[in-house]
């Protein structure tokens, strides 16, 4: 996913983007949404969150 489609995620959370790195910006959402945060952080293979949005970045 681009960061500015990542960028308008975010922006309908309220969270402000500013100088986010792009992993940083998703583990924002998936915190706001309620989610694990774990974009990135090498659990991909045990995490159970098969339907993410994200999963196909992580794996």
């Amino acid at each position: 996913m681009k960061l500015d489609e990542i960028k308008e995620i975010a922006k309908r959370h309220s969270i402000k983007a500013g100088k986010m790195k792009k992993a940083e910006l998703v583990r924002a959402i998936q915190q706001a949404e309620g989610n694990d945060v774990c974009y990135e952080t090498g659990t991909v293979d045990h995490c159970g969150q098969n339907k993410c949005i994200w999963r196909g970045e992580c794996v």
